[in-house]
């Protein structure tokens, strides 16, 4: 069983920037791939970001791309997501996850999830 805990959301200007955690407990994830997701309201849950726990391997969805890095940090058994030049539409709530699934991009793939942060940007 993997426990995941989001922090680090809050509410920002446009423009602004943030830096989400997510704090991993309960067994290693080598060889896992870490996810976070969003979801505003009304809205179907979105991929963001992923990484495999190596570090070596990301990807991005486009509207996020060149504004948004996933890192993370072995030793903490963290995984950040900083966020730059935030604008409205990245309003959500922000999940993280994990799959034992290379690459997985789909939230169905994800085994487990942490409880979301709120992430509010104001125009």
């Amino acid at each position: 069983q993997v426990h995941m805990v989001e922090s680090g959301g809050g509410l920002v200007q446009t423009g602004d920037s943030l830096r989400l955690s997510c704090a991993a407990s309960g067994r290693t994830l080598n060889s896992y791939t870490v996810g976070w997701f969003r979801q505003a309201p009304g809205k179907e849950r979105e991929f963001v970001a992923r990484v495999s726990w190596s570090g070596w391997r990301t990807n991005y969805a486009n509207s996020v791309k060149d504004r948004f890095t996933i890192s993370t940090d072995n030793a903490k058994n963290t995984v950040y997501l900083q966020m730059n030049n935030l604008k409205p539409e990245d309003s959500a709530v922000y999940y993280c996850a994990a799959s034992q699934i290379s690459r997985a991009e789909s939230w169905g793939q994800y085994d487990y999830w942490g409880q979301g942060t709120q992430v509010t940007v104001s125009s």
